[in-house]
Formats: C-alpha cells, structure tokens, sequence
C-alpha cells in the first residue's frame, strides 16, 4: 500500500469528528481542517521513523546519571519551570493527570501528578528519564509540539501508538529569549477526564515561565514593560522588549511581538527609537522622577501604550550619555546561551535572511513595482520620498528601506514633523548644549540627527515641518553639519534620509509653505504607496496580519461573511485601522478560531451600509408586536425579550433589529449566547 494512502486511512481511524469540544492545537481549533493537516504531517513522520500503530513503545528510561546530567544541561529552566509546575498541579489537582517537564528532545526531566494516576503514568513510561519524542513514540503532544514548534492537544486515539490511546495531553514549547525551543510543558491524563481547557492553562504556563528566563536572562540592559492597558503591566500579556543603554534592540518575548506587529526576526532592524517614536534622552526625562509609576511612550511614534522602565543591576546605567563610548551592554551569566544553542546560534547568523522589502511585497504589481525600484536604487546615497495616505505603511516601508541597506547595523531614527510641538522641533531635529535656554537638561541632548549619524534619518510628515527649520535642514543635508542649538562648533554626520508625507508638496511650494531647494534635496526617487482599498493583495495581507497579532502557534481565519465586508469595505485608515481592528477582533475570537461579525468593534459594524448584511428587511416600527413580559422580571431579561421579540420580527435581521432597538449591531451581537436559536430567521 503507498504510503500516503496507509496515511490518509489512519487519519481516519485516529480522528473523530469534534462535537462537544475542541481537539486540536489551539482554542477555536476542531478535528477538522488545520488540526487534520498537522495531525497527518505527524502520522507521516511517525511511519517514517519505521515505527508500527500496534507494537509497544519505546519506553527504556535513562540511567540516574544521565538524568542529572541533563538537569544539569537544562538548569535555568528547571528553575524557573519547577515553581509554575506546583501552581500549574493545584490547579489542575483530582483530575488524575500528571504535570510534566521535558528537554527541548522530548526527554521528560521533571513530574507532579496525582498519586492515583502516578503508578499508571509509569506504567506508559511518563517519568523523568523516559524519550517522548515523535521519532519513539510516534505523535503525541509533547513530540508534535516539539516538532511544530506550536502547543498541540492530543486526545486518545489521535496518539500514533496504540498502547497510548487511552492518554488525553496537552503540551506548549517553551522558547527561550534567544527565539529557540529549550524545553516543553505538557500535562497528561485519562482520556476519560479530558478538558478542552487543560491547554489554554498549560499555554499561560509555558508564558509565565517564558517571561521569567526572559526577565532573568537580561540583568543590565534596559528592559521596556509595556502595554495599552496600564493594569496589564507585569501581568503574563505584557510586552518585554530590551535594548542596551543606547537603544539597541536585542530581544523582545512573545507578548511584545504580538503588541508590535513584528517577529523577532523583523525587530533585530530596529532600535528603540524606531519602535517606541522616542529618543534614550527623552526616555531618561520621563523616567528620571517617575518613581517606578507607569509612563506613557508611543508605539511607532502613534500607539499609545504603558511602559515601566527595568535595569535591575545597573539602574543608574540608564540616565548614562548614550553618545559616550564605552557603553556596550554588559552580560552576566545569566545571560550567556546554553551550550546546546551555541552552534544553532551561529547557524542562524549565517543563514541568509528575507530582505524586508521582498517581505512586504505580497502581490500587488503597485507593490511589486515599488520593492523593484527600491531595490535598484539602494545604497547608492539617493533620497527617498514615500508618498500615499495616512496609514498606507509609510513608516514600515522606510524601516524596510534601511534594514536591506548597508547601514543597517546602524540606528534607523524616526521623526514625525506633525506630532511634535513647533516649539520643540527644532530641538529635538538639532538637539542643544547644557544652558541653551531656559529649562534645558543638563549636559544638554542630542537631536534626531546626530542620532541616526551612520544610519537612516526617517523624516514623517515632511510638509508639517514649520518653514523656518526647512533651511536649516537644506543645509544639514548638503554639507553634512549640524550645528545643535547653544553649540559653538558644528558636528559632523553622515545620514541617508528618507521622508513622507501624505500631502501635496508642489502645492505646498506654490503657497509658500514649503521650500522648492529642498524639496528637490529630498526628492531622489519618489514611490507612491497605494491605499489598501485599491490593492490587488488585501486577503495576503489579512493573513499576515493575523499570524503577527495572533500568539504563536493559533490559527484565526476570517468567516465567509467577514470576509465580504472587508473586501467591500473602503478602509480610510488603511493599514494601521485594518492592523487595530484585526488585532482586537483576534483576541475576541481566540476561543473559536473564526473571526465572526460580533467580534467587530461597534464603530466599524456602524459604518458598513445595511446593504452589507446578510438579509435587508424593511425596518417595520416593532411597538404592536412585542408582548410585555412578566412583571417580576429583572431588567435583563426584559432588554433579552424584547430583542428576541424584536429579532423574530425582523426575521433575524440584525441591522434593521438594532435601529429598531437604537442600539449598535455588536449590542444585539454580543447577547447573541443568551437569545433562542429562532430568533435569527
């Protein structure tokens, strides 16, 4: 029998239908679709590895010495995996179910279960010293979880081996701040006590003990807690991004990733300023009496978000000159990687990396023309204009510009001309000495310029800067000096600019408002983006959305009928509306996988036409068809009667219901578990 039929039978015989709950690697996930697809990928490994569904696993357990010595290979993470695997098993105690710690090769190092499940956990070999890699037992959750880099519930006879159907396991890798896989989480029971539950718990494990490494592996440099929500700081879902004392990115756990929109692998381009809009100088003036309280930075220079700034072994490090020499980060040991990533380490500098324009060309023959010309014109000191619309992806597109270019191992340094007062621009542009006016810091600041010296000076907004200043640019531009306000001497700098703007300039210039000189400095090769409206590559581009915002390993899709509204939709703006909605509408829908109509905010359900919904009614006036409900009732189960009665009227029709109702379609969306199915027509 060919091997992908032998395949493709015991798919059938090892997956169930999902009724009651969901099996799968993610919440929202069935029997069904991705889970199938993963699922006969680890079927196909397993047969590859020569192993038999019917012979009896692999179960030789290590020898005493060898598990010590792999404890002692893999010692940080025992630490800080031991303490969340006590709370992990209070929480999950009388479910006859075992907690278990593995290597990053499926060797189990640690185990608590409940003693009536632990003298059957040894008889199928779940204790420390025992493989569970796919390669000897075939898929099973700790295995595939390895091998997908994803958590992945398995449940009974979805386990390749037959001796392991009557198992029910849920496992997520933990990664370590470097990006690779050290280790997994994996809690394993009776399949007859299965909850489709145990992996969300098993998840917010693996991230507790991610952000611990995280917190302990980074001693001296400069750790930025953030989120949009202040009460979520030090909480599992806040974002952890380091630099050192001068603003270089160096890691960023998975929280931060989501809240960026940006991988790992995309963030090493950039360095504080480019991400949160702001200077090391400014950071230092904000946090300087800030007391540990909170403090409000801006993402990309536009999302707002709550920071608390962490140097726990040098704290006095981060009100260091950042354009002193001599502050290169320090490390301690905590921070050295485990000698089993070295070489992987290393293999992954050599790698060859995705250029970042290539990255963002996904399609569209705009797009592709642009990525062609910007590439042809690269390092060759030519300036760059990026028109389009607010929120066509100007800022990303300058970043990508200069993370393919020679410089970047340099600062990329972002100004926005429109967010900063007229008042301070020429400060923040030129910087200024110690005393040159009147409540200037001590030892004075370095402006944007000198900051982006070696590197990339991105100018947003360039039609918003004030006239004045536009001379004093011309000249920075042309003879390479800047002269920072209060200075006697001039500086030199060495900077490619790149600007935008959403604006007409010629127009600009025609009313005096902007400078022809320099308008023809900057103007080198001009591309202008197209509004995410008029692009060819909108569904590539919700798919990449999605999987940035969405947590490793999930998988969030659109529904048909989500879909058609986006598509119809003229998204004034452009990505960043697109890229806020999608990462809200994520997070609603994380437990059912599909993003659905009353997982959009209530202003985008207003502004789509009622033409847009499923079933256009007549919006007859509902005050003689609803029966009053009794008068015992509380006033929410009089608002769910009358909206049920308001629905039947209006044979399920959810817009013309909630402007009967005056209230916003998510309202009606939102009580949608609470309403009888025959409400909806």
């Amino acid at each position: 029998m060919p091997i992908s039929d032998k395949i493709s039978g015991m798919c059938t015989e090892h997956v169930r239908p999902a009724t009651n709950h969901r099996a799968g690697t993610d919440p929202g996930a069935d029997a069904t679709g991705d889970f199938v697809e993963l699922l006969h990928r680890a079927h196909e490994r397993s047969l590859g590895y020569g192993l038999e569904i019917c012979e009896a696993p692999d179960y030789t357990r290590q020898s005493p010495a060898l598990i010590l010595e792999a404890l002692g290979n893999n010692r940080r993470l025992f630490q800080h995996a031991a303490p969340v695997m006590e709370s992990l098993y209070s929480q999950i105690a009388g479910t006859h179910s075992v907690v278990l710690l593995t290597t990053a090769e499926g060797l189990i190092l640690h185990s608590l279960g409940d003693p009536d499940f632990l003298e059957k956990a040894s008889k199928v070999a779940l204790v420390p010293g025992v493989n569970w890699s796919e390669q000897t037992k075939g898929t099973n959750a700790i295995g595939t979880a390895l091998q997908e880099q994803r958590p992945v519930q398995i449940e009974g006879n979805q386990h390749f081996m037959r001796a392991n159907h009557t198992l029910s396991c849920s496992c997520t890798p933990i990664v370590a701040p470097t990006g690779q896989v050290v280790g997994a989480l994996d809690v394993t029971g009776d399949k007859s006590s299965f909850h489709p539950h145990t992996l969300a718990l098993v998840r917010m494990s693996g991230q507790l003990i991610e952000n611990q490494m995280f917190s302990d592996a980074f001693r001296d440099e400069l750790s930025i807690h953030f989120h949009s929500r202040s009460e979520f700081l030090n909480t599992l879902v806040e974002g952890i991004a380091v630099f050192t004392p001068e603003g270089r990115f160096l890691a960023a756990n998975s929280s931060a990733q989501i809240q960026l929109g940006i991988t790992l692998a995309g963030l090493r381009s950039h360095s504080f300023s480019s991400l949160f809009g702001a200077s090391i100088a400014l950071l230092q003036d904000k946090f300087r009496h800030a007391r540990g309280q909170p403090q409000q930075l801006h993402l990309f220079g536009r999302q707002p978000v709550w920071c608390v700034v962490k140097m726990r072994a040098h704290p006095q490090a981060l009100w260091l000159d950042p354009a002193k020499p001599g502050l290169a980060p320090r490390r301690g040991p905590a921070c050295e990687p485990d000698a089993n990533h070295a070489s992987s380490g290393a293999a992954e500098k050599r790698r060859p990396q995705l250029s970042s324009l290539e990255y963002l060309d996904t399609g569209d023959p705009q797009v592709s023309a642009i990525v062609r010309k910007l590439s042809m014109v690269r390092n060759h000191g030519i300036p760059i204009m990026i028109l389009g619309e607010t929120g066509t992806g100007k800022d990303l597109l300058a970043q990508a510009i200069h993370h393919d270019s020679d410089r970047s191992g340099h600062p990329f340094v972002s100004v926005n001309c429109a967010s900063i007062p007229e008042n301070l621009i020429e400060s923040e542009l030129f910087g200024y000495e110690e005393g040159a006016f009147t409540g200037a810091r001590k030892k004075g600041s370095l402006g944007k310029i000198q900051q982006a010296d070696q590197g990339t000076l991105f100018l947003d907004e360039v039609g918003d800067m004030p006239r004045h200043l536009q001379a004093r640019l011309l000249r920075v531009l042309q003879e390479r000096k800047v002269s920072p306000l209060g200075a006697s001497k001039e500086v030199m700098v060495n900077v490619a600019v790149v600007c935008a703007t959403n604006q007409n300039l010629k127009e600009l210039i025609s009313r005096g408002e902007f400078r022809e000189d320099l308008y023809y400095r900057l103007n080198g090769l001009v591309v202008r983006l197209p509004a995410l409206r008029d692009r060819t590559d909108f569904d590539v581009v919700v798919r990449k959305i999605l999987n940035n915002v969405c947590a490793k390993g999930s998988a969030v899709v659109l529904s048909d009928e989500v879909a058609a509204v986006f598509r119809k939709y003229r998204w004034p703006g452009n990505f960043r509306q697109l890229y806020n909605l999608l990462l809200t509408a994520s997070v609603m829908a994380r437990d059912d996988g599909i993003i659905q109509m009353h997982h959009l905010p209530d202003d985008f359900l207003d502004e789509i036409p009622a033409s847009d919904t499923r079933h256009p009614q007549p919006c007859p006036t509902p005050a003689d068809s609803i029966s009053v409900p009794d008068q015992g009732a509380s006033l929410q189960d009089l608002n769910l009667v009358v909206m049920a009665q308001t629905l039947r009227l209006h044979k399920g029709n959810v817009s013309t219901t909630a402007k009967a109702l005056g209230v916003s379609r998510n309202t009606i969306y939102r009580k949608k578990a609470f309403l009888p199915p025959d409400v909806w027509g």
